[in-house]
């Protein structure tokens, strides 16, 4: 009987040549990562153990996104704590203001994830890695310092669902319609505990910012894990980046999956997914009778460069519209000069939309952007749940950048075609 790629990865790490799903295993970590509201927690437990050096100084991360640039004397003190971690144990891999951006924009961007490896988080996105072919899942603070002590941790090996995805892509879809549309089919805990493994002609022709998308809102459908087999699109993007051995592996013709789920993503439109729930899914044709107060266009699920591509090439020569708000957050400090380069920025001024330093900010209710009581937003983050943007009776709407575009361009939600 064979193995999935995430099997396989988690067996190598647990220095096993086989395991199946259910068995609980004691596993070496490449890359451990924590954030201004998690690793503060993370690095009490640290001290609580007494403990004077780390696993590795260089393989954990520390990166403050979420309510940075502070916002306030609470989170410059979380900052503080971090700041003062990261030079007390000689931590390498601390990323701030400067050089910081969303961390998991910011970690593939710098090298420091690739093929193969095992990555734990205390941030539940951190399964974006799963694009690169790595096996990456959030962890609760606790574990988080456990493992920086001991550069390990223990799992429950996950099943695993396969998700085939037929067909050529149309224009305007892209790999954040792919997972919204398998969410709004299987729903929030459609995948609890399991490993969602895309793959198909579409995912092989999907680009690697595409693959980010996907792999980042696993979590919403209770996963695990998401992962997407390492390919060319893969080695190109991580040539010149990762400078540290990895591996590629793919899953077995014998693999073993709890189900096989098949789209065909030729007749798929961008999905909009309504309040409260990722996966309250409709076609964006079935969502034009919505006007929205704000447009997000960001975060660590849609705040790379071709996402910026996209909606400046949808606000280039429109203006916003008179009654709506419009706030675009780059993923890194590198996307951000990209897209100055490129002329996205002049673009989205132009337009009137504003430019944020590289932040999660709205995206949790944090900062740069909180909504008011009745207030409904249009984002390309990856929840809506109740207040997760600021007030309880305020309402969030995910879609894709083009789909956010052509909305704050028209004032309620808009299909791109229609701009």
């Amino acid at each position: 009987m064979g193995m999935t790629i995430s099997q396989k990865i988690l067996a190598a790490h647990a220095n096993r040549d086989f395991i199946e799903a259910g068995e609980l295993i004691n596993c070496k970590l490449d890359v451990v990562l924590g954030n201004d509201v998690t690793a503060p927690v993370a690095i009490a437990e640290f001290h609580k153990l007494g403990l004077r050096k780390v696993f590795d100084q260089d393989s954990i991360v520390l990166v403050p996104d979420h309510f940075t640039p502070n916002k306030d004397i609470k989170s410059a003190e979380q900052c503080k704590i971090v700041r003062e971690f990261a030079k007390e144990y000689s931590i390498k891999n601390y990323f701030e203001i400067g050089q910081m951006g969303i961390e998991h924009c910011l970690l593939p961007e710098k090298g420091l994830v690739g093929p193969g490896d095992l990555i734990i988080g205390a941030d539940s996105h951190t399964c974006t890695y799963g694009a690169l072919g790595a096996f990456a899942t959030g962890v609760g603070s606790t574990d988080m310092a456990a493992a920086m002590a001991t550069g390990e941790a223990w799992f429950k090996v996950p099943e695993s669902i396969k998700f085939i995805y037929n067909g050529k892509t149309p224009r305007w879809v892209g790999g954040k319609d792919f997972i919204l549309h398998a969410i709004g089919d299987i729903g929030v805990d459609g995948a609890r505990y399991m490993s969602m493994e895309f793959t198909g002609e579409a995912i092989s022709s999907l680009s690697i910012d595409n693959r980010f998308s996907m792999a980042n809102m696993a979590i919403e459908a209770g996963a695990k894990n998401g992962i997407i087999g390492a390919d060319e699109i893969t080695m190109d993007y991580i040539k010149g980046r990762v400078k540290r051995p990895y591996k590629v592996y793919q899953s077995d013709p014998d693999a073993v999956y709890v189900r096989t789920i098949e789209y065909d993503v030729a007749a798929m439109e961008p999905v909009v997914a309504f309040p409260h729930l990722p996966e309250n899914t409709r076609p964006v044709s079935q969502a034009t009778d919505v006007s929205i107060d704000q447009v997000v266009i960001g975060s660590c699920t849609n705040g790379r460069i071709e996402d910026l591509e996209v909606a400046a090439s949808i606000l280039k020569g429109h203006k916003v519209h008179s009654e709506i708000r419009v706030i675009i957050l780059p993923g890194t400090q590198a996307i951000y000069l990209e897209a100055m380069r490129r002329g996205f920025v002049e673009t989205f001024i132009e337009a009137g939309a504003i430019v944020s330093t590289p932040t999660c900010g709205p995206c949790l209710g944090g900062h740069m952007g909180i909504l008011a009581k009745g207030e409904k937003a249009l984002a390309t983050t990856n929840r809506n749940f109740v207040g997760r943007m600021g007030h309880p009776e305020s309402e969030v709407y995910l879609c894709n950048p083009a789909v956010a575009a052509a909305s704050a361009i028209k004032g309620k939600i808009t299909p791109p075609w229609e701009v």
